[in-house]
């Protein structure tokens, strides 16, 4: 096979390939959620969005509070403090979430090639 020809098969690849992540990318973009500017649902859209930020600053406050622990840079009344917050706030939540009809598991961003928020 002359270099020519092995050229040419490499192009052919890699265009074939380039129409196939072409197709993934427009079908993923397809079922991505997005936001719902329906006026009827515009505040459920909003509390989603909220309490989504919300966990995720819990979460992050949660594995801070875990390596202070862990490097025992707190006391033991802090700790039962920082323990009660975050289960109070999580609990809050899980309260906000109910009221709009909102599934705790279902707080989630989906940052699109990073993944998902939480």
């Amino acid at each position: 096979m002359s270099t020519r020809e092995v050229v040419r098969l490499e192009i052919e690849e890699l265009e074939a390939l380039r129409e196939e992540i072409e197709k993934r990318v427009s079908a993923e973009a397809a079922e991505a959620p997005r936001w719902n500017a329906d006026p009827e649902d515009v505040q459920r859209s909003v509390a989603r969005l909220v309490l989504t930020l919300v966990e995720f600053l819990r979460r992050l406050m949660e594995r801070q509070a875990i390596r202070r622990m862990e490097a025992e840079t707190l006391t033991p009344e802090e700790v039962e403090a920082i323990g009660l917050a975050l289960m109070k706030l999580e609990e809050t939540v899980q309260d906000i979430a109910g009221k709009f009809g909102l599934n705790p598991d279902e707080l989630n961003l989906d940052l699109g090639p990073l993944g998902r928020l939480v």
